[in-house]
């Protein structure tokens, strides 16, 4: 199943808005689905709940104002709480969904490797001789 882009009537409901410029909410879902591409293309089935959460960031605060005041009312929001941009966990989550987000190992060694010691051994170095401490073995 390929991703599906959410509608300008699924944003109002995320926002819990009764009416919702569906124009303008067209165009932030358009542009939070090219921003998520940026990170992860294609997009996976479950990325709709980001690019929900990035355009509903850009429609309740599109000039990113993170103070104001009205008469004896004042309001302030966190630092960039507003406009059209990706978190650092929104670009985490996108490639964890991708399932590109994770650590991993590569054994660079051949499965034809021979376990055994490709150097020379020395049959006369080690036990069998006595050893001196700060000498080593003599």
């Amino acid at each position: 199943m390929a991703f599906v882009t959410p509608t300008a009537e699924q944003l109002a409901l995320y926002l819990g808005l009764e009416e919702i410029q569906g124009d303008r909410a067209d165009l932030l879902i358009a542009q939070a689905v090219a921003l998520a591409e940026s990170v992860v293309k294609p997009l996976p089935d479950q990325a709709t709940a980001i690019v929900l959460s990035v355009a509903s960031r850009a429609y309740v605060n599109p000039q990113q104002v993170s103070y104001e005041t009205i008469g004896p009312m004042s309001v302030q929001r966190p630092s960039g709480s507003g406009g059209l941009y990706l978190t650092k966990a929104d670009k985490a989550a996108l490639k964890s969904l991708a399932d590109r987000g994770g650590a991993f190992t590569i054994d660079p060694t051949p499965t034809t490797a021979d376990p055994s010691p490709t150097w020379p051994m020395d049959d006369t170095f080690g036990p069998g001789l006595e050893y001196e401490p700060g000498w080593g073995w003599v």
